[in-house]
Parts: C-alpha cells; structure tokens; sequence
C-alpha cells in the first residue's frame, strides 16, 4: 500500500478473495471494506460465512479494488475491542449499526499489482 493510502480512513467497496477451505477453488465476494491506519479492515455480525471460515482456514487473501487493481495481504481476527469499534464506525454512519458488535478480520497487505 502507497504511503498516501496511509491517510485515506474510510470504507469503499471491493472484492475479496479467498481460497475454499473445501474445494481449494477461489471465491470472490464482493464487501464494504474499510481503510484504517495503514490497514484494510472487513466485518461481519457474527462469524458464519463463507469467507470469514475461508480466512480462519487459510489467512492468504486477495482484495480486488473496483479498478482492478490487486493487493495481496494476510488476515487475522481482530481481538481489540476498541479497533473492532473504531472499524464499525468508519464503515457505517448510522449509530445504531456502528455500535454493533461485530467479527473483524485485519488485512496486512503485501504487495501491489495490477491484472
């Protein structure tokens, strides 16, 4: 991630890939991620779903941009309350959905490329 992405806190949408943790096959969904202190943030009410399990599986992941670009990176659960918190905030204006407890996974990303 470039050094002015850095700045950009925020939520946008895009894919992310994952690798099936039973068929090995890639699965792409499309998220409202959000961009928080250098680092890409994806959430969930609760754990169950597809790629969440995928990811617990097999931390390797892709996040797809709208303009193509690829950033590859690792993901981890987040366990810090207060980041969970600050995640749900960036990603939903209304109060009610922000203070919502809620899965994060973390995403360090990697590298940068473009297809």
């Amino acid at each position: 991630m470039k050094d002015d992405d850095k700045e950009e806190e925020g939520s946008f949408i895009a894919y992310l890939i994952t690798k099936g943790r039973k068929s090995g096959k890639e699965h792409r969904v499309p998220l409202r991620l959000v961009r928080y202190n250098g680092r890409l943030y994806a959430s969930r009410r609760d754990m169950n779903s597809d790629w969440m399990k995928n990811i617990l599986h097999d931390p390797h992941v892709i996040v797809e941009m709208i303009d193509g670009s690829r950033l590859e990176g690792i993901a981890r659960l987040v366990d810090d309350e207060s980041l969970c918190r600050i995640v749900s905030m960036l990603k939903y204006k209304d109060d009610v959905r922000a203070r919502m407890k809620r899965a994060v996974i973390e995403i360090e990303v990697e590298g940068d490329s473009k297809e």
